[in-house]
């Protein structure tokens, strides 16, 4: 195994034995390589103690996180690795009830450092997987990947569609496009037995946001005969499981224009209850700050206001304004969803900004639930980052 060797600091290997899958730049002492190679952005890397022992293999990255490790032994990253680790992520999700469902056929195949392969997202789609690379070093392995995908699933796999092109910061030439097949799209999935189109090519992330899919059941049980709205919806997950569940009306709200066809597409497949639904072209701020219409139930799931943590504390003061205008405009023992998917906003955090938004709203509230991301969305207990899904049920006096 002729990967670079990266070289730690005296007493830098301990988060390697905690199986922290992030070794930052500060830990390195030095970098030994061949003497005609280079080290590149995403090349395969082997870390190794200050006594130049062997811990961990991964992938090298310019920035603070240095090295994204794949293996906790000094393996190598070749075909048969990335077969076995597909195949593990699959047998999780065979587990879980995912994989052969007839009433769900969307999931995450493989998230993140969750599944051990920090800068991969894979989610499949009917008979369709896409993969999002966040790393160079994921982008090198993207033949692998496909190869290793198309092991796992035989011929049940129609197609792989990278969807890359934007999931890098920095400039690169990857495209997106079919790795391998190809099918029709948008595709209509089926989640809990309600229908949604999936369009991997022109939709945001891979096409859907698959990790609302329990905190959207969970919504059908407090929507029925109660007025929604569904804020910064995007397709509209949770209006469809509102209006399913027999809501008295629901409208839906987002600044995207594409956003709001897709979602009045997905209203459209449910064939009952349409006439019970309406869209707004908005921001969100100014919807709730000119509404005159009254709801008991309202959706607050944003975008990650905070992308990195130096916009942190701008984040907290979005958060807490837009809570602040939702519960000051609900109705009296009305339900508040609300959410933060951004990952440097912990849960503490995230819940101690809605308890200061509830205060300068004056209402009364009551935690009737804590929310999460669903079980195909694993977060590696070495690694607490990956809990990035934050979420509260609100009971609002």
């Amino acid at each position: 195994m002729n990967y670079p060797k990266i070289i730690l600091k005296p007493k830098r290997s301990a988060s390697i034995s905690r199986k922290h899958p992030w070794v930052f730049s500060g830990a390195i002492a030095k970098v030994i390589l061949e003497s005609d190679k280079e080290l590149n952005e995403g090349d395969c890397v082997l870390l190794c103690n200050h006594n130049e022992e062997p811990l961990a293999s991964g992938h090298f990255a310019d920035g603070s996180i240095a090295v994204r490790i794949l293996s906790f032994e000094a393996k190598e990253l070749n075909q048969n690795f990335w077969n076995d680790k597909i195949l593990k992520a699959y047998q999780l999700r065979l587990k879980l009830d995912l994989t052969s469902n007839t009433s769900t056929t969307a999931y995450r195949l493989v998230h993140a450092e969750g599944d051990g392969l920090p800068g991969l997202i894979i989610d499949v789609y009917g008979n369709v997987a896409v993969v999002q690379a966040h790393s160079k070093g994921m982008i090198n392995s993207l033949t692998a990947i496909t190869e290793a995908l198309r092991q796992c699933f035989g011929n049940e796999l129609k197609a792989v569609y990278n969807k890359s092109e934007k999931s890098l910061a920095e400039e690169n030439d990857i495209k997106d496009g079919y790795l391998f097949g190809e099918s029709d799209c948008p595709l209509v999935v089926k989640e809990y037995d309600k229908e949604f189109n999936v369009n991997w090519i022109e939709g945001q992330k891979t096409g859907f946001f698959l990790d609302q899919r329990e905190n959207r059941k969970l919504l059908g049980k407090y929507a029925v005969k109660r007025k929604v709205l569904n804020t910064f919806c995007y397709s509209g997950g949770f209006s469809i499981y509102a209006l399913a569940a027999g809501a008295q009306l629901v409208h839906s709200v987002d600044s995207s224009a594409k956003a709001i066809e897709l979602c009045e597409q997905n209203v459209a497949l449910l064939k009952e209850q349409t006439e019970k639904h309406k869209s707004f072209v908005q921001d969100t701020f100014n919807f709730l700050k000119e509404s005159e219409s009254s709801y008991d139930l309202i959706i607050l799931d944003p975008p990650a206001y905070a992308k990195n943590i130096r916009s942190k504390h701008k984040a907290v003061q979005a958060y807490r304004r837009l809570n602040e205008k939702a519960l000051r405009m609900i109705e009296q023992n009305g339900i508040l969803f609300t959410f933060s998917c951004s990952q440097v906003v912990d849960r503490k955090l995230f819940e101690d900004t809605i308890r200061a938004a509830a205060i300068d709203a004056g209402r009364n509230v009551k935690v009737l639930h804590h929310l999460s991301q669903p079980a195909d969305h694993p977060v590696s207990i070495f690694h607490p980052e990956g809990e990035y899904l934050k979420g509260l049920v609100l009971f609002v006096e």
